[in-house]
């Protein structure tokens, strides 16, 4: 029988055989940068999308595949009441101790992984014309890099993602600092970048900058 390991080994071989036959974008940016809502609208434009994000909040939902092994490293008290991770808790710990931070990693990366090539492989198999990944870590994470065809990063100022994820999230101007704190730099991601989508002013900029990326990405396919 195969092994958690060797299963996520696996999924992420699949992954890397969609390069070459399908353009592979990765979406990044820091906290509050917009990656949301540039991904929904690429998705309207027909783009498929992966959010890994998504997928982690899937998997330590009530009942969701990392709940037990979660529960099992650190104890019922970091499970809330309704089966959930509770997410308080647990970003108090690993904000003050980098190896609960990795044991979490080590349980959720691998299973984050296995879905995020799942969900390739089917929006491949269903004609999607690019497939996008958006990950909030790529930049820091290192293993993304050879697996996409171009980076894009969602960028603003750091002033106007601490007032975004204030007002969303409910948390002081400190916790979001931390935060950004233990993110890449926007210097760093923005050297790393193939294309920047600025989102600093309304909707109506940000939806025209996001389809002339979709314009660039489909030119790919020509390539």
């Amino acid at each position: 029988m195969a092994t958690a390991a060797t299963k996520s080994t696996t999924e992420q071989s699949n992954l890397s055989a969609l390069k070459g036959h399908i353009p592979l974008i990765g979406l990044t940016g820091g906290i509050g940068s917009g990656k949301t809502t540039v991904s929904d609208l690429l998705a309207k434009l027909g783009a498929g999308i992966v959010d890994t994000d998504l997928i982690a909040h899937q998997i330590t939902a009530p009942n969701g595949v990392a709940i037990s092994l979660i529960e099992k490293q650190f104890g019922s008290e970091f499970i809330a009441a309704d089966g959930a991770l509770n997410r308080e808790k647990m970003r108090t710990l690993i904000f003050n101790s980098p190896e609960a931070r990795k044991s979490l990693e080590t349980i959720t990366h691998p299973l984050i992984r296995q879905e995020t090539a799942r969900q390739a492989l089917q929006l491949n198999k269903d004609g999607a014309p690019y497939l996008v990944f958006v990950v909030p870590l790529l930049i820091e994470s290192g293993s993304w890099k050879d697996l996409i065809d171009r980076l894009v990063v969602v960028d603003c100022t750091k002033e106007t993602q601490i007032k975004r994820v204030m007002q969303r999230s409910n948390l002081t101007q400190e916790e979001v600092e931390r935060i950004l704190a233990a993110q890449a730099s926007r210097e760093e991601r923005l050297k790393h970048a193939d294309l920047v989508i600025e989102n600093q002013g309304s909707l109506k900029k940000l939806e025209a900058e996001v389809e002339n990326l979709h314009q660039k990405i489909l030119q790919i396919l020509k390539e």
